[in-house]
């Protein structure tokens, strides 16, 4: 083991710096594939991912690329990764150690051999090997537009000449970019209601064919219908190189979000029928409902606005999930109400209208859970105002 690992450095080093001085070239015995790596139940893996493989055994090369590496131990790790500027880069491993990660991680990999002439073949590794080197490896890494499925048709466009025809019969039904991602998630998982909750109205627009490739599993299939111009199919063949065991899956009913929304749902009917009945306001709820909305009201601001991901802008969830109700977290809390809540408060009914509408007319589609927080919003609402215009109520 000692020796493969220290002749493929050497092979490594060796081919760089060949990479670097324009001279390497791969033997006629040399092979180039797409790897698919498949979805997993980790939010980090839930598309799942792709990577390039050159064998050669003239050279004894095995190896992989792929454009879906960064550096985690980066000080600024998190807020780069939040505000969108993390960069990404290729990386380059031997086929063995990439292998050994997935087989470890429980993950199938299926892999497509490319119809790639000679010249072909060179022109990839030396525009991966290109790419490598320090001045050439990062890249700004966007959720839909670029990452590491949308580099692989990108790839094969500059090293073929744009020589390729990409057919799409296998696309037969229109979907947006929200139908596309929610292919790999599942719907009753807090992973699913927080993508939906972050993610904006853009990505509601309808997806080109092409457009459909920043999934990796889109990628796959792509290329399955794409041909050279002379007819000739890219793919050559495909097989699976690594299955997954089956895992048993435990979502507990009680961890979901339809359970704790639901919950809150009930609790905050059941503590505003009380309030009515004794004629009074349960002020520390009022608290959670307007803090809780207000805080994820500036998140999702902060996400549109103060980011570079593209995904996350005109994202009208900020209708319901009102900023500003963080101020009026900390007047709510007072016995005596301020009579300018009252006006607030038609604001936000009428907000929530304006969201339902946005999404009946599918401008923006919102998690389907959303519905117990809108109607434990509107409940409460209704009751505060009523609380207000009855001054014989008292606090």
């Amino acid at each position: 083991m000692f020796i493969k690992k220290l002749l493929f450095c050497l092979i490594v080093l060796y081919s760089t710096f060949n990479s670097a001085q324009n001279k390497i070239e791969l033997s006629p015995l040399s092979k180039v594939s797409l790897l698919t790596i498949g979805p997993q139940e980790e939010l980090s893996s839930k598309f799942g991912h792709s990577a390039f493989r050159i064998q050669d055994p003239t050279l004894g090369i095995d190896v992989t690329y792929n454009y879906g590496m960064f550096n985690f131990s980066d000080p600024y790790f998190y807020f780069k990764f939040t505000t969108g500027k993390l960069p990404y880069k290729i990386g380059r491993h031997s086929f063995e150690n990439f292998m050994y990660t997935y087989k470890v991680e429980n993950k199938w990999v299926k892999e497509q051999h490319l119809a790639l002439n000679l010249k072909e073949k060179n022109d990839l590794i030396a525009f991966l090997e290109n790419n490598l080197l320090p001045e050439n490896k990062y890249y700004k890494y966007d959720f839909l537009f670029d990452n590491c499925a949308t580099k692989i048709p990108e790839v094969l466009n500059k090293v073929t000449q744009n020589n390729l025809l990409y057919n799409y019969p296998h696309l037969k039904n229109k979907k947006t970019f929200r139908d596309l991602i929610h292919e790999f998630l599942v719907e009753n998982e807090w992973s699913t209601f927080g993508i939906d909750l972050a993610l904006g109205s853009v990505i509601d627009k309808e997806a080109t064919p092409w457009e459909h490739q920043f999934s990796p599993i889109y990628v796959y299939h792509q290329l399955e219908h794409t041909t050279k111009k002379d007819g000739t199919p890219l793919v050559s063949k495909t097989a699976m190189i690594l299955k997954s065991k089956p895992e048993e899956k435990s979502n507990l009913f009680i961890l979901s979000p339809l359970f704790w929304l639901g919950l809150i749902l009930l609790a905050t009917t059941v503590i505003t029928i009380k309030d009515y009945t004794s004629k009074k306001r349960t002020k520390w709820l009022d608290v959670v409902l307007f803090s809780a909305t207000g805080l994820a009201g500036i998140l999702i601001l902060f996400l549109w606005l103060g980011t570079d991901h593209t995904a996350t802008a005109w994202n009208f969830n900020f209708l319901w999930a009102f900023p500003i109700n963080l101020y009026f977290a900390f007047l709510v809390r007072k016995n005596k109400l301020p009579e300018t809540i009252k006006l607030y408060l038609i604001i936000l009914l009428s907000l929530i209208l304006v969201t339902m509408f946005l999404w009946v007319a599918e401008i923006q589609v919102f998690s389907p859970i959303l519905i117990f927080i809108l109607l434990s919003l509107i409940i409460r609402y209704l009751y505060i105002l009523f609380y207000l215009r009855h001054s014989h109520i008292k606090s």
